[in-house]
């Protein structure tokens, strides 16, 4: 192990960030994720309801991908992913699982990373990044082993649990280890009301948690101007419930809306719901526009790489009003998905094809459009290559800088894609070339059939070809074979592989 550290330290002080980092300001990364912002909510994929002007002018000055994908259909293991840079056959967190279920010692927050689990915020931060936090974390209570001051981070701002986060005006947000108390009177993030005006003004506290977390990140750019820097942005809009302040709502036609939510399927009640979410996703292009200007002023926009994608698809049906989705959403109205199937939660494309857009003045072509397949394990080694660190072994997803910078129009012969997910009734999905292989319902009494897709033809998964392409099913089953790892936490048996057989 001695060597080993040794050997590691050696080459990542001779690598070119850390040369560039004592003579010259070197390459910073800005990477901003959504929250449950599905892939036809920007106008730049295709909204007509929606301006975001902001981040169509990131798309118009950068690349925009068409075939990006997320690490899973929900919040947590889709940033565990993210972060290791392991698909999750292999990742730690492959699900939405409370601290406190088995770690009783914690009241919030979801279960965490092991302290052995690798991110590339710590690899930036070794090699002299200055690294920042703001938004959602979810990968580990304060003071647990994934603990973001743990995972890579110098400063960290915003909500430690997803579930704190499903209010906008919380009782506090974290800044490190500190609890910082922001509303006397939190707003819940659920309830409901039966009967009587629903009123927008009774859902509005003093503090909104976003003005907080967008001040403190133009304040880390201002702050780190001259030396590296990487700043995550995990934004929590338009993740439910929905409680913009009035004057975003107000943006939008009154006559959008002709029926109020009254919090049925969940989170809060809202007088005018389709407005509410238009204006979250409004809200969050204005917070891009703000990051993008903050880079403008501290005069290092020409030598930042930013990243703007999305943690999963839009929000899914409700049971029990069938008029809106979870928390009051209208994803029809919207057209959230374009033709996509499923939503947030569904291993199907509307799930986990999500918006990506990267901008680097001078190397990245601007206004470029790449349909290469591509999912966020590929992040942790691209971002090595980007600014010059080695890639640690046991990565599962493959460098996109190549095609970043356009020296190749896609990658050739990449590893399949591979999403285990063991929630929402038990699901897998495995993507080679053009084709995708889909089960279901593997955690139910009955378990789905095998689903075969060319997605070339069929990207909305409507002809399901897995009796013509019985070759096609086997191949995904030696893929998960090879590529799943048991995981006793977030278990999950795929019908037709045994656990023996489990590496």
């Amino acid at each position: 192990m001695k060597y080993f550290f040794f050997y590691f330290l050696t080459a990542l002080l001779a690598s070119p960030a850390i040369a560039q980092a004592n003579d010259a300001p070197t390459l910073n990364i800005v990477f901003i994720l959504a929250d449950d912002l599905g892939w036809a909510e920007l106008g730049c994929y295709g909204q007509q309801k929606i301006p975001t002007p902001n981040i169509d002018r990131l798309a118009s000055e950068g690349m925009r991908f068409t075939q990006h994908y997320s690490g899973a259909p929900v919040c947590a293991p889709s940033r565990c992913v993210l972060m290791t840079g392991k698909h999750l056959g292999h990742a730690e967190i492959r699900g939405n699982l409370p601290a406190k279920q088995r770690l009783p010692q914690f009241t919030e927050g979801q279960y965490p990373l092991t302290a052995a689990a690798q991110t590339f915020p710590q690899l930036l931060q070794a090699a002299g990044y200055a690294t920042g936090a703001m938004g959602k974390w979810g990968l580990g209570p304060v003071g647990s082993s994934g603990d973001p001051n743990r995972k890579g981070f110098d400063l960290f701002f915003g909500y430690n649990c997803q579930s704190v986060a499903h209010s906008f005006y919380p009782p506090h947000l974290w800044r490190n280890a500190e609890k910082i108390i922001i509303n006397r009177r939190p707003i819940p993030g659920a309830a409901k009301q039966a009967e009587g005006e629903v009123k927008l003004e009774d859902w509005i506290g003093e503090t909104y948690a976003p003005t907080l977390l967008i001040a403190e990140a133009e304040k880390f750019v201002a702050e780190h101007a001259t030396k590296p820097f990487f700043l995550y942005l995990p934004f929590t809009e338009p993740h439910v419930a929905m409680h913009p302040p009035r004057a975003s709502v107000d943006r939008f036609p009154i006559e959008w809306d002709q029926e109020v939510y009254r919090g049925d399927n969940g989170y809060l009640p809202h007088p005018r719901p389709r407005a509410a979410y238009a204006a979250m996703i409004s809200d969050l292009d204005g917070y891009v526009g703000r990051v993008l200007a903050a880079l403008d002023k501290a005069g290092v926009a020409e030598r930042t790489l930013v990243v703007f994608s999305s943690d999963n698809g839009a929000t899914h049906g409700g049971k029990a009003d069938p008029r809106f989705h979870i928390g009051g959403a209208d994803t029809a109205f919207f057209q959230s998905t374009a033709d996509l199937r499923g939503y947030k939660g569904s291993v199907y494309e509307g799930g986990i094809r999500v918006p990506m857009i990267a901008k680097l003045p001078g190397l990245i072509p601007a206004g470029a459009v790449n349909d290469t397949p591509s999912y966020f394990a590929d992040w942790f080694p691209t971002l090595c290559d980007a600014v010059g660190l080695p890639k640690p072994a046991g990565l599962d997803g493959e460098s996109l800088w190549p095609v970043l910078l356009g020296k190749s129009p896609t990658l050739e012969d990449r590893k399949p894609m591979v999403w285990v997910f063991p929630e929402y009734g038990g699901q897998v999905a495995v993507r080679f070339g053009s084709l995708k292989v889909v089960r279901q319902g593997l955690k139910t009494k009955s378990a789905g059939p095998w689903e075969v897709y060319d997605l070339d033809n069929d990207r909305g998964e409507q002809h399901d070809l897995a009796n013509s392409r019985p070759e096609v099913v086997q191949q995904a089953e030696e893929v998960l074979r090879r590529e799943v790892v048991a995981n006793s936490v977030f278990p999950l048996t795929i019908p037709g592989i045994e656990p023996a057989t489990l590496k």
